[in-house]
């Protein structure tokens, strides 16, 4: 008698994986509007992905993202007005879809999986930030590319760029810069993410074999 594992078994073994993230933040708000990386922050957190196939996978993160900001960088400005400046403190909770433009994996040749993929990701989510001890919730939408690198059979890199639109005018703890306002639907916060990966996977999703004389 001879055990054989079914090849639906071979590439997608694991359900989940887990892992660190570490980058740099970006801001583009009320008091920069041009360049978002003219004061780079850092962000570090967890991601943890249940892998529903070799194209599709859905992601949870918990990060904390620091961003600032000075109105002085802005050319159009009032001369007369006190510059504004803030350091933010983010903590970004909120989960994504993610489709891998190749089948991601190990596996039998003939059916095309490739140990690295660009992907999409969209999602949903809830920033709070921390600004001068005052506090400021709001909700996020996150939606970015990614790569994905398999380096062994359950260690994965990966590398992701997302933007995170504000669907709140205070991440920076700012309304309206010099009193000019504006409605909710036009509110300039936005934050974006740049980070690597490192994911361990997890959880087999096929345990047992056919047993064929």
């Amino acid at each position: 008698m001879v055990a054989l594992c079914t090849l639906n078994c071979r590439a997608q073994d694991y359900r989940f994986e887990v892992g660190p993230t570490l980058g740099i933040t970006g801001y583009l708000g009320d008091v920069n509007t041009g360049n978002m990386w003219r004061h780079p922050g850092l962000t570090a957190g967890g991601v943890f992905r249940y892998i529903v196939n070799s194209r599709w996978a859905v992601k949870g993160n918990l990060c904390y993202a620091g961003i600032s900001g000075n109105s002085d960088d802005i050319k159009t400005k009032f001369p007369v007005e006190t510059p504004y400046k803030f350091k933010s403190s983010l903590f970004d909770l909120g989960a994504q879809v993610e489709f891998n433009f190749f089948h991601f994996g190990i596996g039998p040749t003939y059916k095309k999986y490739k140990r690295i993929s660009p992907y999409f990701v969209v999602g949903l989510g809830g920033v709070l930030s921390l600004t001068s001890g005052t506090a400021n919730a709001a909700l996020v939408l996150p939606l970015g590319v990614g790569l994905k690198f398999k380096l062994k059979e359950r260690l994965n890199l990966g590398f992701e760029f997302t933007m995170r639109k504000s669907f709140g005018d205070k991440i920076d703890n700012l309304t309206d810069l010099y009193g000019m306002k504006h409605g909710v639907a036009k509110n300039t916060d936005w934050y974006s993410l740049a980070s690597f990966s490192v994911t361990y996977e997890f959880s087999k999703r096929c345990v047992k074999c056919h047993y064929i004389d």
